[in-house]
């Protein structure tokens, strides 16, 4: 695995790239210490030797990444789109987790260079649903906002993004919370009251790409019904639902995340 700076934008943008094959870009979510080396730590690798040439890049505002004047999600969008062009990509195929699914979706109806569309649970890109799964994930979006940063806090963030407690180890609480604090911090603080983007549910429903939906069942702040709501807006999408795993699915359900995005992408 190959760790470069590019610049996208004109910000010195962290990725790491793995493998040599049809190229993979993947979007990490937003949580507090999000970086592609945390949130795509058990899945770059792997999808690289499942003949992918795999971009996992440090979004602005996080990771190693610098931090941008603008911090809302429709600049990061943007940003994306400049460093597909860094990179001097042809065609590609997107992978999101969480808002990263937004910004993928984002790609997969705007670049005609985009092949697929993959995402795990996304709350900002998926419909709200009745008033219990709206309040569910209001309330997940007030703890991610209120976050302090401190190991015990981090870990007990941690806890909740996965099912699986024996996956929160110490090395993954430290890495993280290394990515929440510093410029990360400052830029975390500058984003609170930025304008949400806008919704994408109609531009959906016209999707053309193949799209593969990835959902935790105990999900503390996507529920299910979200997943399926988004899944019937989807004209040409794959729907799948793993027991025992929370937000993040390319962790509590990492082997299966794997060789199912693997196949779906490889598939014909």
């Amino acid at each position: 695995m190959e760790e470069q700076f590019i610049s996208a934008d004109g910000l010195k943008t962290f990725y790491v790239k793995a493998g040599d094959g049809f190229p993979v870009v993947m979007f990490h979510g937003a949580a507090p210490g999000a970086s592609a080396q945390v949130n795509w730590r058990l899945n770059i690798e792997p999808l690289a030797s499942a003949g992918f040439t795999v971009y996992a890049y440090d979004q602005p505002g996080y990771g190693r990444s610098d931090n941008p004047t603008d911090l809302s999600i429709e600049y990061r969008v943007a940003h994306a789109k400049a460093f597909i062009d860094a990179l001097k990509l042809d065609r590609y195929h997107v992978v999101g987790n969480s808002v990263g699914g937004y910004i993928a979706a984002r790609l997969a109806l705007e670049d005609p260079r985009v092949g697929k569309f993959v995402t795990t649970t996304s709350g900002t890109l998926a419909p709200k649903g009745s008033a219990e799964s709206a309040a569910l994930g209001q309330k997940h979006s007030e703890e991610l906002r209120e976050y302090v940063p401190s190991l015990e806090n981090m870990r007990k963030l941690t806890l909740g993004t996965l099912h699986r407690k024996e996956l929160v180890t110490e090395e993954l609480v430290r890495a993280r919370y290394d990515m929440s604090i510093g410029k990360n911090q400052e830029a975390a603080e500058r984003r609170r009251g930025v304008k949400p983007p806008r919704q994408l549910f109609d531009e959906l429903r016209r999707l053309e790409k193949p799209a593969l939906l990835l959902w935790g069942a105990q999900d503390r702040g996507v529920s299910v019904e979200r997943g399926l709501l988004l899944f019937q807006l989807i004209p040409n999408a794959e729907f799948h639902l793993f027991d025992q795993c929370a937000h993040w699915v390319q962790w509590d359900q990492a082997e299966r995340f794997n060789r199912l995005v693997s196949d779906f992408l490889l598939a014909q």
